[in-house]
């Protein structure tokens, strides 16, 4: 499905070593970098082909500060049980669809965060890296 709102994010691609990343969307973005509101929640989502087989898919996100990556939480790990039906099979496409949970703990910042999802052999199906904003 898709959002009539939903924004191509820039990206970087930071190593995807077993897949291909087609486009990412982040939503609500309307400009860039995507200001990212304390309290809020984001729907992030990845479309990319895969080159291997795997029966498993997890993902794990970083922001990187100042060049060190803080671990960013987010409540759905499993891939399998966002948006991707596993076992996920090669040359296929695929879209990826979780949540960005920004606690309002987080300090108001400008950083890039890094999100992986990685196959069952723990090689990343895609790893990406965008800049955001965090905003009060």
């Amino acid at each position: 499905f898709w959002f009539t709102n939903a924004e191509q994010v820039k990206f970087v691609d930071c190593g995807s070593v077993q897949g291909k990343v087609a486009e990412v969307d982040i939503q609500p973005c309307p400009s860039q970098p995507c200001q990212l509101h304390k309290g809020q929640s984001y729907s992030v989502n990845v479309t990319f082909t895969s080159n291997v087989e795997s029966k498993t898919s997890a993902a794990v996100v970083h922001g990187m500060v100042a060049g060190i990556p803080v671990p960013f939480p987010i409540p759905q790990p499993d891939g399998c049980k966002s948006g991707i039906q596993c076992p996920i099979e090669p040359q296929k496409l695929y879209s990826y669809i979780n949540q960005l949970p920004v606690k309002a703990e987080y300090p108001a910042i400008k950083l890039v965060v890094e999100w992986e999802l990685r196959d069952d052999s723990s090689k990343d199906l895609f790893c990406i890296k965008f800049p955001v904003q965090i905003v009060n």
